[in-house]
């Protein structure tokens, strides 16, 4: 189990530093493949591990200068609203909603990646318009991450480089830095609901970071067009084992209450 948690972690956190999410995006699927967790217990336990990749990716890409401060703290008083509510929904929610929320958000997300050719430069102007529509954004990275155990960053980035003008690097690092309240805010309750398998999550966490870097140094040498098809096909392939996966536990669930 140890060796499968440490390979889960460091996929996410090498995601994580190459395309500017928490790593659940990847990593939630993993445990729930690898360490046979249920979808409650993978979003609570891969949401602990993203405050530490968050962190650690944050700081590589503001090293590069690749971090807008302001930006991500108004969207981190979003995010402190919308994980608490998340990880409410989260305990609340049929499981099955679950799934396919999820898959359908990965499917969006996958679909923009492809189609959409982000662009290298770019910076934000602050106005009070824009102010409130990072809150926005804040609040939405806030409930995805209570709800699905993912930063975040997968709803931030697309957003940060389509509605706001950031390049593809100022978009991933400014999403890794706001992403870390909502980890945290949305990690304390489901502390409290123990939902958390808090020592996996660490464990996960510690590996995440070790290759977060290496993440960060390739989203610098690739081109942006070449890393967006890389994360929409990634996240194509993600939908596609997830939806086989759901559908069999939906059959299965139907039997049992039939039986």
């Amino acid at each position: 189990m140890i060796l499968a948690l440490l390979a889960v972690g460091a996929i996410g956190g090498l995601l994580a530093g190459l395309f500017g999410v928490g790593g659940g995006i990847i990593m939630v699927p993993l445990l729930l493949w690898w360490a046979r967790m249920d979808q409650r217990q993978a979003a609570a336990t891969s949401l602990v591990a993203i405050v530490p990749t968050a962190i650690a990716g944050s700081i590589f890409y503001g090293i590069g200068g690749q971090v807008d401060w302001v930006a991500a703290m108004f969207v981190g008083a979003g995010t402190i609203v919308g994980a608490p509510i998340g990880a409410w929904l989260l305990r609340s929610l049929p499981l099955a909603w679950l799934r396919w929320l999820f898959i359908v958000g990965l499917l969006a997300a996958a679909v923009y990646l492809i189609l959409v050719t982000p662009e290298r430069g770019g910076s934000l102007e602050l106005q009070p318009l824009v102010m409130l529509g990072l809150v926005g954004l804040g609040l939405v990275m806030g409930l995805a991450a209570g709800m699905f155990g993912i930063g975040g960053g997968i709803i931030a980035v697309p957003v940060f480089i389509a509605l706001f003008d950031m390049g593809d690097l100022l978009a991933k690092g400014t999403s890794l830095l706001a992403m870390i309240p909502a980890a945290v805010s949305g990690t304390v309750p489901n502390l409290r609901a123990r939902l958390v398998r808090l020592r996996d999550g660490l464990v996960v966490g510690v590996a995440a970071v070790a290759a977060s870097g290496a993440g960060v140094s390739l989203a610098f040498l690739i081109s942006p067009s070449l890393s967006s098809i890389l994360f929409g096909m990634l996240l194509v392939a993600v939908v596609a084992q997830l939806s086989v996966r759901a559908v069999r536990l939906q059959a299965r669930e139907k039997r049992e209450r039939e039986g």
